[in-house]
């Protein structure tokens, strides 16, 4: 898509082969760089949130919260952050994981039901 996108800027008289190799390179090192940086902030959220909560009833539900988020997978809590808390539609949310929609509103799913299914084996343990 990138290569059909940019091709006005294709030079006829290089390699068509080359040219689009670059494109992949350059946009496996992009997402490469994005998961590092997405990675740092998730690590410096859970480190934080963690330390600073306060003892009143609603910051032990927000603890829990985000007790429960941590346990699932990454690509699972992404998604959801994205959908549910950063209130984005399917289409932007899967535009910036690079996945098609569905697989999109897959992963929200098996998010929520996953954090139900965390919550109520935390209600049995209580």
């Amino acid at each position: 898509m990138r290569a059909l996108a940019s091709r006005a800027q294709f030079d006829p008289s290089t390699n068509l082969k080359a040219w689009t190799f670059t494109i992949l390179r350059n946009l496996f090192y992009e997402q490469g760089r994005r998961r590092k940086r997405e990675q740092a902030v998730l690590e410096q959220y859970g480190s934080g949130t963690r330390m600073n909560a306060s003892p009143d009833a609603d910051s032990y539900q927000v603890s829990d919260l985000d007790s429960m988020l941590w346990q699932l997978s990454p690509l699972l809590r992404e998604a959801l952050m994205l959908v549910g808390a950063q209130e984005m539609s399917y289409d932007e949310a899967a535009v910036i994981c690079g996945v098609a929609v569905g697989t999109m509103k897959a992963r929200v799913s098996r998010a929520r039901a996953a954090l139900i299914a965390i919550r109520d084996c935390a209600v049995k343990d209580n």
